[in-house]
């Protein structure tokens, strides 16, 4: 590069277009974030709302409707009355405090593991869509083929620290056997850390062992490698399938979301400050129970938030009380020193439209201003969790980096250069080719690929191409570019062995069995 005066440059255009011909697909870093946190509360409302839980705890009670994890509650001296255990506040404080504030994600690619908790954050891909908008925006069922390329996708988008695993459901496999086929897609597309399936105990149970092969036999007893998702029934309910699966990660010593299901005013009172409390008390009894299992196992506090249309009992995304609640649960996670998760970029819209958008923009900068440690549903949800959009997951995934480069808060290190360039440029100047200028511009501002700043004579010059179909277009040209991380040969061949001889052991047709 050759600088012929200040405000001048010659540098080639040529040499700009080879270093930006290979895209860089690396892997951000866990976020470490550096932007405050909004807080909604003084201390004697967080108290106030804890003194509520155990309240609900002690007094109201917590269904656990599992006999295996009521023999548990018995033997750890909590009071049980049929399927209701009732929990002492001193005894959920106990549990609760030897959960780790802080561990370590271990990937495939060990450069890709990740520091969680505290102040460190890691975005995940949506999952669970029974629908896809695909690389034609067309809404139909999904296969493992298209898992596949969202897992791909997820690779390759930098802000995406996760594959997940059922980002979208595939419906050319047998439901009996697909945990299997989704967990594989999830280890082979990608070596970041993934999500395993908790749909019963013994696909939990699947999950481990596939674990095993993939990291060496009893590594996952000490490393934690897949994070488990387990749902409450709120009001106040805890069931079999999900209290097996939380067992079957806990006991390896494997991270799970203990997350109440919300739907405001539905399940919960119609009022954010109850319902928090409410959700708290949920939370903490699966929290503590982790405990019970395995003292010490890493347990992250979850939900999913929702607020209910009283016109017609339909879930809304995006709402003011939904922000505010993720606040409040951000709150009171670090009153206990525990990590949390939440929900993110989600939209009730139908299309990749306005309203999808505006939903998303709004959920994902108050779970930025929460301080959120697991912050899921990050790329692709739609219809209130019904599809996920191709065009949605590369957008949402951009709007995540722009979101991680907010947090990371303002950089100091050029400070005095950049004094310096003041001097030099003077009164009526310019920076365009100051050397501080040319060293920075890269970093100094985020410059967004999916948004379109031209004009809009460019722009129509271009084609009038709007965000939709920039992005389905970037997600094809993503797909071609892809490069597999290879698994090692052994490893994969154990993992399809592994795969055929459970597939031989449960029975493909019996779909409504619950073992499986």
């Amino acid at each position: 590069m050759t600088v012929d005066a200040i405000g001048k440059t010659r540098r080639g255009r040529g040499a700009r277009t080879a270093a930006r011909a290979k895209r860089d697909v690396s892997m951000l870093p866990a976020l470490k974030r550096r932007m405050p946190v909004t807080e909604l509360m003084d201390q004697e409302q967080v108290e106030r709302i804890d003194a509520a839980s155990m309240h609900i705890l002690e007094n109201t009670g917590v269904h656990f409707r599992d006999p295996i994890a009521i023999d548990d509650w018995k033997r750890a001296g909590a009071k049980v009355v049929g399927e209701t255990v009732f929990l002492d506040r001193d005894l959920v404080r106990e549990l609760i405090s030897t959960i780790p504030a802080s561990f370590t994600y271990h990937a495939r690619d060990p450069n890709k593991n990740l520091p969680f908790g505290n102040d460190h954050s890691m975005f995940i891909p949506m999952t669970g869509a029974p629908f896809l908008r695909d690389l034609d925006d067309v809404r139909r069922n999904p296969t493992l083929d298209d898992l596949a390329n969202f897992h791909k996708l997820s690779h390759m988008l930098p802000a995406l620290h996760s594959s997940a695993h059922h980002i979208v459901e595939p419906y050319d496999h047998p439901i009996s056997q697909r945990h299997l086929r989704i967990t594989y897609s999830s280890m082979k597309h990608s070596d970041k850390t993934f999500m395993g399936m908790t749909t019963s105990p013994k696909n939990a149970e699947d999950v481990m062992d596939m674990c095993d092969i993939l990291f060496g036999h009893g590594f996952i007893d000490s490393h934690p490698v897949v994070t488990g998702n387990c749902n409450g029934n709120s009001p106040l309910v805890w069931d079999e399938t999900m209290l097996g699966a939380l067992r079957a990660f806990a006991k390896r010593n494997q991270p799970v979301l203990c997350s109440p299901f919300v739907l405001g005013g539905a399940n919960t009172p119609a009022s954010v400050a109850p319902s928090v409390a409410q959700l708290n008390a949920e939370a903490l009894s699966a929290l503590a129970y982790t405990q019970v299992v395995r003292k010490g196992t890493p347990a992250i506090y979850g939900h999913y938030l929702s607020t209910v249309s009283m016109k017609s009992g339909a879930p809304m995304a995006g709402t003011p009380e939904i922000s505010m609640m993720n606040m409040m649960i951000g709150q009171m996670a670090r009153y206990y020193d525990v990590p949390w998760r939440t929900s993110n970029t989600l939209g009730g819209a139908k299309t990749f439209d306005a309203q999808a958008g505006y939903e998303s923009a709004t959920t994902l900068m108050a779970v930025m201003m929460s301080g959120a440690n697991y912050i899921w549903h990050s790329a692709g949800w739609n219809e209130a969790g019904m599809h996920c959009s191709m065009a949605k997951f590369i957008v949402d995934a951009e709007q995540c980096a722009m979101a991680y480069r907010m947090a990371e808060g303002v950089r100091w290190d050029d400070f005095d250069e950049a004094i310096a360039a003041v001097g030099d440029i003077g009164p009526g100047g310019h920076y365009l080719g100051h050397p501080h200028t040319l060293e920075n511009f890269e970093r100094a501002f985020f410059m967004p690929e999916m948004f379109d700043n031209n004009s809009i004579e460019q722009w129509q010059a271009e084609g009038s191409v709007e965000i939709n179909e920039r992005a389905l277009a970037r997600a094809r040209t993503m797909l071609n570019e892809y490069e597999e991380p290879k698994l090692d040969e052994g490893v994969n061949e154990a993992l399809l062995d592994y795969i055929a001889r459970r597939e031989r052991e449960i029975p493909a047709a019996d779909a409504l069995n619950q073992e499986y």
